[in-house]
């Protein structure tokens, strides 16, 4: 697990090679404000050869936060996560790993027949029951992602993981109102409560792409601040003196995806709870998602932070807001707009290629826009 003294350790090691504000608060210590993301990729051993190159490379470059998922390329990259944390050169204690659970896994390879395999695998195994599942594909019972989390320890072959965030449980809301996603987000919370203060887990999140950045008339939204108050009922459940575990968010942002900043969607106030019809509004000034987070001590981890390269080429970045970014690349001026929003973290961006990692590394070596400078930006 990550330690606090490991983490200073890294961040002494390698803050002078980087800009302003590139290590930030987080758990026991500070974490680089760019992250590796593991998510894309074909599930072969190729890309398996490259990513487990692209994170040693990260790790010894100033990149101390590498995030995946138990269903990314079939399995795939936890292990290769896990083999090159293990192999690197870096201590283990210096590095923030992160994975999620919610969506059933392949395991090394997209089956024939995806169907046939998700009931033999796990309907016909008992793990999931067909009611529990939604678009076939998603689970947040407690037993899940208890299992979920089995299967992550065991594929990355560590100890302890650092972050462990319930997967776009938005998911659920097409096949369920909103009242039952958030108690069956609580349930989850106790069973990840549980595994916190046994050492499985050194806290929990939620990782979303619509859930948070939408407007709350929209039916894949969800409410920070009832995620957050479930959270902390879980808290009281399973440890009354221990508060919570619940430390990180996980959404897309990036200069062309920038709800969470723009959109007033969060209520700051503690959601009025009626026994009937679920939750209703609080009375207090919206606030974005990025606002409320940052007033909670909620950490947030942005995904797409390129659009998935996207933004990596020449005029992507509209002209007014690319003369404002630091940076040599498209690539590096579009990371460096996710690393400057107030209340982000750290940016994660996917690459699987040296060059690439070199060059998201050095976009940490400019400093990002200060917080006027960058609500200026939307004047």
């Amino acid at each position: 697990m990550a330690t606090r003294e490991a983490l200073w350790n890294y961040r002494n090691e390698f803050g002078d090679a980087f800009g302003r504000t590139y290590f930030r608060r987080f758990g026991p210590g500070v974490i680089s404000s760019v992250g590796l993301g593991t998510y894309l990729g074909a599930p072969t051993d190729a890309v398996d050869d490259a990513y487990r190159t692209a994170v040693d490379l990260a790790l010894r470059s100033g990149v101390n936060v590498v995030d995946t998922a138990v269903n990314y390329r079939c399995g795939r990259s936890e292990r290769i996560v896990g083999e090159a944390v293990r192999e690197s050169a870096v201590d283990r204690d210096a590095v923030v790993v992160a994975t999620k659970g919610g969506f059933l896994p392949f395991d090394g390879r997209r089956p024939d027949d995806p169907a046939a395999y998700v009931r033999e695998r796990f309907l016909d195994a008992g793990i999931v029951g067909l009611d529990d599942l939604v678009a076939g594909s998603h689970c947040l019972t407690p037993e899940y992602v208890e299992w979920s989390l089995d299967r992550s320890l065991e594929r990355l072959g560590l100890e302890t993981i650092d972050c462990y965030y319930l997967h776009n449980p938005e998911t659920q809301l097409a096949e369920r109102d909103r009242p039952a996603v958030y108690d069956a987000i609580e349930s989850a919370f106790e069973r990840l409560e549980r595994r916190r203060l046994a050492g499985d887990i050194g806290r929990y999140g939620v990782a979303t792409w619509d859930g948070f950045r939408v407007s709350p008339d929209a039916e894949r939204y969800l409410s920070l601040p009832e995620v957050l108050v479930r959270a902390e009922a879980a808290g009281r459940a399973v440890g009354p003196d221990d508060d919570h575990g619940f430390e990180a968010i996980q959404l897309p942002f990036n200069v062309v995806m920038a709800d969470a900043f723009t959109r007033a969607n969060q209520q700051p106030g503690r959601p009025v709870r009626d026994g009937e019809s679920g939750v209703a509004a609080a009375t207090d000034t919206a606030a974005s998602t990025l606002e409320f987070a940052h007033e909670s001590g909620i950490s947030v981890f942005t995904s797409a932070s390129i659009a998935q390269g996207e933004l990596a080429t020449s005029g992507a970045i509209p002209d007014a807001v690319d003369a404002e970014l630091a940076g040599e690349t498209p690539a590096q001026r579009a990371l460096n707009f996710a690393r400057s929003a107030p209340g982000v973290t750290c940016s994660l961006v996917g690459a699987s290629d040296v060059e690439h990692v070199r060059e998201n590394v050095a976009a940490g070596t400019f400093d990002p826009l200060g917080a006027g400078a960058f609500d200026a930006i939307f004047e």
